[in-house]
């Protein structure tokens, strides 16, 4: 028999390595509402499983979101009692969305083979094979810690033999009071499993949901309803909004929380900062939510303008029915959607993102041209593959710019006397670009013990020799530099053997200070370059005294109420300006060996802001954290450093 569902045997997905130490990504979401019954998809477009094949696109579509694990499920409509009605799959192979879409492709041939009466028969596919719904949900995990089991992928499920008590729940968010919410869930009663803020906050949802369903219940048995009658009118009158609103009351952190009820209802619901993204588009057939914009563009070939962004503390909500409304949770914030997003984590297909990245790389050629004196000429322009290169195509953009209005200048200058071959020396100046930096993907597998690591990341990264003359200056870009770690034992040592006079190191974000709690993996203040420069300047600067007024200070708010307690590690970065930390930086990330002069150059916050105006979510930069528990953070991280505890700080 003909292989109907083999569309997922091969990825042409790549890993992206940074110049710095990787940044953990954020997690992806996707989700499917089908308004539609399945015959309809089979008519139109060939196939019942139009809805699988699409949230496999979204899915890896946003593989660059997630590499420790993938999840999905799906919730078929309309089941009668006995019949199953909720599917679900996880992985954390190596591949893990093509793991489960392996699998579920096995499950389907297998059927179909065993059953061919299935194959042109909707109702059939829909009865007998799991996987095809209406209602369905995708997730691709980044895990910022904990450990990287099956159990830890999302969606997480919450299972109850009450078809609407059926909850699954996946999310892109971390939240920074977990201990809070989940002695909340015991006050109440509950005994829940872990500590762990996915199961908590599955459990809070749970805890509301299984209240509603419960008053509905009895106020429909008091209007004279049988038990069984009481089943499509409780999918009907449950108001998801109001279960939201309360158990999202106390909830501090970013997030973007999806998730699904067994009867079908589905809803997506984004933090009131909008720290975390959410997408949509809707027409009559489909309702689609996905943590990047460019992604449903793509699967779904729409515009820009189709795409619609969820605002903050909004939520997306699809009944049973398909009625799809969009109800305000929480009362906004102040807008800090993450500018992460738009420097590294987002596809950078985004018409917006390249546009964003690009004015990042531009905006920072001033301090370029002033560290190498103006002298294109002898300078070589290049990015670490593969986040930087739009912002290199914007630096370079800058340089051509300066280059034709010196060129400009020059042949003003000859008043009309100049020769042809004069003439064509002054155009024929251009940016010197080379591609010096190429990454060898295949050994990044093998760096997996931290007593084999240097050597290794030493060879993640080859060069390209003969570029170079030791005349020359070397401007390298990169999105970010976080810990310096791999710029310090193998970039830079790599670049000094080119023999450059100068490596001008370009980070298009700012310096990163200080830890984030919503979903980046940066939850230890002395692991960052930043706050390593600080110490020691500290010291250089007899302040080191400071240390221990800031530890006194943040030990002094640790009981406080989280509306009371202010980031004390700010005081320290004061004392210095941020030229006097990235020069500092700049001798950190270089050693005795190294003969080439090593300059660091960062994003000003201004530009950063100027470059990316609707994500003005700076708090890993600047320390303004946009939810009260990120000052309790950022405290309890100082704390654990000056005490020498490695424990994480949320």
């Amino acid at each position: 028999m003909k292989r109907v569902f083999n569309l997922y045997k091969h990825s042409t997905y790549n890993n992206t390595y940074k110049m710095s130490d990787a940044l953990k990504h954020e997690c992806g979401i996707a989700q499917i509402r089908l308004l539609k019954p399945l015959e309809f998809y089979k008519e139109k477009y060939g196939s019942a499983f139009y809805g699988v094949n699409k949230m496999y696109l979204l899915m890896e579509k946003q593989h660059n979101r997630g590499q420790d694990g993938a999840g999905f499920a799906s919730i078929k409509l309309d089941t009668q009692p006995g019949e199953r009605y909720i599917s679900r799959v996880r992985s954390i192979a190596q591949q893990p969305i093509q793991d489960i879409f392996a699998q579920i492709n096995e499950r389907i041939n297998k059927e179909f083979a065993d059953n061919p009466e299935y194959v042109d028969n909707v109702e059939l596919q829909k009865k007998h094979i799991p996987y095809i719904g209406e209602v369905l949900l995708g997730h691709v995990r980044y895990g910022t810690f904990g450990k990287n089991s099956v159990e830890s992928v999302h969606p997480f499920l919450r299972q109850n033999n009450w078809m609407h008590r059926n909850l699954i729940v996946a999310g892109n968010f971390n939240m920074t009071n977990v201990n809070e919410l989940f002695d909340g869930l015991v006050r109440i009663g509950q005994h829940p499993k872990e500590k762990a803020d996915t199961i908590t906050i599955m459990e809070k949802i749970g805890h509301f949901l299984d209240d509603a369903v419960s008053k509905i219940y009895k106020k429909l048995k008091k209007e004279g309803y049988s038990k069984n009658e009481c089943s499509a009118l409780i999918a009907e009158r449950l108001n998801v909004a109001k279960i939201l609103k309360k158990a999202s009351k106390n909830w501090d952190g970013g997030y973007a929380m999806a998730g699904l009820l067994g009867h079908g209802d589905s809803f997506v619901l984004r933090d009131p900062a909008g720290i975390r993204p959410a997408y949509y588009y809707k027409d009559d057939e489909i309702v689609v939510v996905a943590s990047e914009r460019p992604v449903i563009q793509t699967v779904f070939n729409v515009d820009f303008d189709d795409v619609k962004e969820l605002e903050p503390g909004h939520a997306i909500i699809t009944k049973m029915s398909g009625e799809v409304a969009i109800k305000k949770i929480l009362e906004p914030l102040e807008r800090k959607a993450c500018s992460f997003e738009r420097i590294y984590f987002s596809r950078g297909s985004d018409a917006e993102i390249y546009q964003e990245r690009k004015n990042l790389g531009k905006f920072l050629m001033p301090k370029v041209l002033e560290a190498i004196n103006n002298d294109t000429k002898n300078t070589v322009f290049s990015y670490i593959p593969n986040t930087a290169e739009t912002s290199f195509f914007g630096m370079i953009e800058t340089v051509e710019e300066h280059l034709n209005k010196k060129k400009t200048q020059a042949i003003l200058d000859g008043n009309g006397q100049l020769s042809a071959e004069a003439v064509t020396n002054i155009l024929s100046e251009r940016p010197r670009i080379e591609k010096i930096a190429i990454k060898d993907v295949k050994l990044r597998t093998f760096i997996t013990e931290d007593s084999s690591r240097d050597d290794l990341v030493a060879h993640v990264y080859d060069v390209t020799y003969g570029v170079i003359k030791p005349t020359d200056n070397l401007v390298i870009i990169d999105d970010s530099i976080v810990r310096g770690t791999t710029l310090k034992k193998s970039i830079i040592k790599m670049m000094d053997r080119l023999h450059p006079k100068k490596i001008v190191v370009v980070s298009s974000a700012p310096q990163i200070r200080y830890p984030d709690c919503y979903g980046i993996d940066m939850a230890r203040l002395e692991d960052l370059i930043a706050f390593r420069a600080i110490l020691e300047l500290l010291k250089e600067n007899n302040k080191y005294h400071l240390i221990k007024e800031v530890y006194d200070k943040c030990v002094t708010q640790v009981e406080f109420e989280d509306k009371d307690v202010r980031n004390f590690v700010k005081d320290l970065y004061s004392q210095f300006t941020a030229n006097a930390i990235s020069d500092k930086i700049a001798e950190l990330i270089s050693n005795e060996n190294v003969k080439a002069e090593v300059v660091t150059i960062f994003q000003p916050i201004e530009n950063l802001h100027k470059a990316c105006p609707k994500n003005l979510g700076d708090w890993y930069f600047t320390g303004n954290y946009p939810t009260a528990g990120g000052n309790r953070v950022v405290n309890r991280a100082f704390i654990n450093f000056y005490e020498g505890n490695k424990d994480r700080a949320y």
